[in-house]
């Protein structure tokens, strides 16, 4: 009898504990779980923001964005870049299988390692080029008109913003990484300089998309993504990489390269000033 009963006492106290344990706990833990989840995004939400915010209150940043609609343009797509996951996935994925030629350019070595590097450097454009095109597409593309409702008469200053973010965070790593693999590649920094040529044609190259008021971000039906047309941006400044790649090694090899990198300078700065200057002066387009 003491035995059954001690039996009956072992199961019941079994059922308490089970009950207690995936009853009572469980559902506290989830609720714990939940609210530590939440208390960690909002914390990494924050986190961004203040980054961000001493991003652009710092030089070179502060200087290059003293226009606060630029600024603002800028942190609107720095947060979408790191935090929305359908720009993310927009974003990235159109990129990376873009960088493929230049890297395998540097890392197998079928042709001159001067023109590698070279055409690396002028492949660069390519990214804030693309970037802009995409960033122009969102699921929340309606809340863009809040654009033309704020006291501005045109998509410039928001352009340069999201233009400006394109370069520092995407067109700038992926320079970084071409430059390490580069570097692997030659073992001299010497031959880093054929970057150079790249890197001065990368302002014109991103201040194409934001022709005719085609640089405001997330300003059209994220569906419309599909149908953008990337693929003559990317031959037409592949067409552009293998002439100028050419020039720039030929220019190391001659001893003519400071001279090339003295012309190309003046002609960006003056394709620069006329473009910058077209893209100011727009003004928006009748919603009617």
């Amino acid at each position: 009898m003491n035995s059954w009963l001690l039996a009956g006492i072992g199961g019941l106290a079994t059922a308490v504990v089970l009950w207690l344990a995936f009853g009572k706990l469980a559902h506290s833990y989830e609720s714990g779980l939940q609210a530590q989840s939440e208390v960690t995004a909002v914390k990494s939400r924050r986190r961004g923001r203040h980054f961000l915010g001493w991003l652009v209150t710092t030089p070179p940043l502060r200087w290059w964005l003293r226009n606060s609609v630029s600024r603002g343009a800028f942190l609107l797509t720095a947060a979408y870049l790191f935090r929305d996951r359908e720009t993310k996935l927009r974003i990235y994925p159109g990129l990376a299988p873009m960088m493929i030629m230049p890297a395998i350019f540097l890392i197998r070595g079928g042709m001159s390692r001067n023109y590698a590097i070279a055409f690396s450097g002028t492949y660069l454009g390519i990214v804030p080029l693309v970037a802009i095109s995409l960033l122009r597409y969102s699921q929340q593309w309606q809340a863009a008109d809040l654009f033309r409702i704020a006291p501005m008469s045109g998509p410039g200053a928001i352009s340069h913003g999201t233009r400006r973010a394109a370069i520092v965070f995407l067109a700038l790593p992926a320079l970084i990484v071409f430059a390490i693999i580069a570097w692997f590649a030659q073992r001299d920094f010497e031959h880093m300089l054929l970057l150079l040529p790249g890197i001065i044609a990368l302002p014109v190259y991103a201040m194409i998309p934001c022709l005719n008021g085609k640089g405001v971000p997330f300003s059209f039906p994220g569906e419309e993504a599909k149908s953008a047309r990337q693929g003559l941006r990317m031959l037409a400044v592949t067409f552009i990489s293998f002439p100028l790649a050419g020039l720039t090694s030929w220019a190391w090899s001659h001893g003519w390269f400071w001279w090339l990198v003295l012309g190309e300078g003046l002609v960006v700065a003056v394709v620069y000033a006329i473009l910058r200057a077209r893209v100011g002066g727009l003004e928006w387009d009748s919603m009617e």
